[in-house]
């Protein structure tokens, strides 16, 4: 399958990637980040959601993901509800094999299951 990817936002931590196809964006973490590096490629993924109705995220967490407590928290309270209300209705995980990051996208997933579906994945083809 040829995916079109459409570059948001590229940065050290993190590239933000737009798929017309899948109508999704993907946020590839490539290390770890916190604070304005951490939520500045997710506020551009906010953008992106809301000016494509119905789109989905991605967060491909293979390659690095962990979150500082303060940003777990904004997760929970601004991006996750910014998110619904954009018109998003499911997070997908892309996970490796050993789920190395299992905790800390399960603590994700119970702060914000009742405002979002939470789906883990291998690769962007399971969308």
């Amino acid at each position: 399958m040829n995916t079109k990817y459409k570059s948001i936002y590229l940065s050290e931590q993190a590239d933000v990637y737009y798929i017309d196809s899948k109508n999704v964006v993907l946020v590839h973490w490539k290390k770890y980040c916190e604070l304005e590096r951490y939520r500045e490629p997710l506020m551009k993924a906010l953008e992106v959601i809301r000016e494509h109705r119905g789109c989905e995220y991605v967060a491909d967490t293979r390659d690095g993901f962990e979150d500082n407590p303060l940003d777990t928290k904004w997760v929970a309270e601004y991006f996750m509800p910014k998110a619904k209300e954009y018109g998003c209705s499911t997070i997908y995980f892309i996970i490796d094999e050993g789920n190395s990051l299992k905790e800390e996208l399960e603590g994700q997933e119970k702060d914000s299951s009742s405002i979002l579906e939470f789906r883990y994945i291998y690769g962007i083809d399971e969308i």
